[in-house]
């Protein structure tokens, strides 16, 4: 690999994807792009690339982000390329695997952009489960680097850029090489611990699934005319995200990961304090105007259930941690739905951590193999 100039294939044409694939073109950087359907493809073929906006940030180059191969031809995308970006929805990303395990060769780096939770454990089961022998290099940011939108075919607006987003790779002793591939690019990369402290620290897992399920009466009475976060949270509900979250950090102490609560993760990302839960929530300026999802079938469930609570549940039980009310609300957002939300999910033997001991999970995530140190 090229370190001052490596060669990126974004996977995914959404509103991650294109903003990334036409802010990496803007600074330099050779970039392929690959999404499963053609629709989104053409407008970029009959541009030569993406148009990026972005008022008011000037550290984001705006204008035509030239691509270099625009494909839904997996193989075709990461021919040539050191660093693959997948920018797809959690629920996507055993797709991609299995799209790019006959394509990855040796010495590629592999980057979920997120992870949400567990996504690079999943990844790298799908990997090996399809026979891919390739000495490649799989790893999770814990968050997405931008706010972004595709705001028209072969278009994308750029709203802000995080300060630091923590990467973590697996096996955790080789993230140092990632963010030397990555910092070339992406500065605001930052090691992260390692991909459970990643994943466990996705505080989103608290705050979408839960609030859309208590208030989906309101959202289908209203169509989501209400401030999601300040309206929708009352102190009756922090007590419920309460619950959830105290099930996150004991499946974190059980693995010997220290997460954060999300009160405490509230105060770190926005500076907004409390006594408990909802008065912190009510004191993040942050979370002002930001309005409910018009209905239920939205990736607040569809994807943070499945990708998020499952992968939760289904790891804390198999280590003896009682999660009843992230059980819970699975179920109810799977009734809401009309959907097994269980059986879509992560689940550790879709992880590929069926029946492993604490130490073996520690060892895989640590140093690549899940025998017993």
């Amino acid at each position: 690999m090229s370190k001052s100039k490596p060669k990126f294939c974004v996977l995914g044409a959404g509103h991650g994807g294109t903003a990334m694939a036409a802010h990496l073109a803007l600074k330099g950087f050779e970039v392929n792009l690959y999404n499963r359907s053609e629709e989104r493809l053409i407008p970029v073929r009959e541009r030569g690339g993406i148009e990026l906006l972005s008022p008011g940030l000037d550290e984001v180059e705006t204008g035509l982000g030239t691509i270099a191969v625009a494909t839904t031809n997996a193989g075709e995308a990461l021919a040539g390329t050191d660093i693959a970006m997948v920018v797809v929805p959690a629920f996507a990303h055993a797709f991609i695997a299995e799209q790019c395990a006959p394509h990855l060769r040796d010495g590629q780096i592999v980057v979920l952009n997120p992870g949400r939770t567990f996504g690079a454990l999943e990844f790298r089961h799908i990997l090996n489960e399809h026979g891919c022998s390739a000495d490649v290099l799989v790893a999770e940011a814990q968050t997405f680097i931008y706010a972004s939108r595709a705001t028209q075919p072969g278009q994308a607006r750029i709203f802000s850029v995080k300060n630091s987003v923590p990467v973590a790779a697996l096996p955790s002793y080789r993230t140092n090489e990632v963010i030397e591939a990555l910092r070339v690019a992406y500065p605001q990369f930052v090691p992260g611990d390692n991909v459970l402290k990643t994943s466990l620290n996705n505080v989103g897992v608290i705050f979408h699934p839960t609030v859309l399920t208590i208030n989906a009466a309101r959202v289908e009475d209203t169509h989501g005319n209400f401030q999601y976060y300040l309206e929708g949270i009352t102190p009756a509900v922090a007590r419920v995200l309460e619950r959830v979250d105290q099930e996150r950090v004991r499946i974190g102490d059980a693995l010997g990961v220290g997460v954060l609560s999300a009160r405490n993760w509230l105060f770190f990302a926005y500076s907004a304090a409390g006594s408990d839960l909802h008065e912190a929530i009510m004191n993040n300026p942050g979370y002002k105007g930001i309005m409910a999802p018009a209905t239920v079938m939205h990736r607040y469930i569809l994807e943070d259930v499945p990708m998020g609570l499952v992968p939760m549940v289904s790891l804390g039980e198999m280590l003896g941690v009682h999660t009843p009310t992230m059980r819970g609300v699975i179920s109810l957002a799977s009734a809401l739905v009309s959907q097994d939300l269980w059986a879509t999910g992560r689940t550790v033997k879709r992880l590929g951590l069926e029946g492993l001991t604490i130490q073996e999970i520690q060892r895989l995530v640590m140093e690549g193999e899940p025998g017993l140190p």
